[in-house]
């Protein structure tokens, strides 16, 4: 079966656009919907993203804890914040190769309540085409307990979803 490289999944969130990408790219905040990030280290001021921001993510399965080494691609206001992770490592990032890379983009779905809703889309690449289909299985299977990566993400990017729509919804009294 041929590898599939990009799962997209999407939500309806009772809040604007804008302060939806205030959330967002902040990679600092991501641990608080995340069901594997813990947050990130910046290089300065917890602000918002902007292209060729570097931010060191640290991530969570099970009892194993890594740490990924990004770059911001994309910061555009209201509409589009991206990065690609290119470097892993247990406590420091130091294999460096492209992984992936994790896009979110915002559109507005109408007045809703508390001044708009934004349907928001979390998109997850793979970055490793290199890989032959069969090492990259293998070790997908190993690194998520039995699943290709593209199904493992369609559950994390579900949760993170729906924890992003409740904090955003329950701090707006939507």
């Amino acid at each position: 079966m041929p590898r599939t490289f990009t799962v997209s999944r999407s939500i309806l969130v009772q809040a604007p656009p804008q302060a939806v990408y205030e959330e967002i790219s902040r990679p600092a905040r991501m641990g608080r919907w995340s069901p594997e990030n813990l947050g990130a280290t910046l290089r300065g001021a917890d602000r918002a993203a902007h292209v060729g921001m570097v931010f060191d993510g640290h991530n969570k399965r099970g009892a194993v804890r890594w740490t990924t080494r990004c770059t911001v691609t994309a910061a555009d206001p209201g509409n589009r914040f991206a990065f690609r992770v290119h470097a892993i490592g247990l406590k420091r990032p130091r294999l460096r190769a492209p992984i992936a890379t994790w896009e979110y983009r915002l559109e507005e779905a109408g007045s809703g309540n508390a001044g708009g809703a934004t349907r928001v889309t979390e998109t997850w690449t793979d970055d490793r085409r290199s890989w032959p289909d069969s090492v990259a299985g293998a070790f997908d299977r190993i690194a998520t307990r039995g699943h290709t990566f593209a199904d493992f993400q369609v559950g994390n990017i579900d949760r993170t979803l729906r924890n992003l729509k409740r904090d955003l919804e329950d701090r707006r009294g939507a």
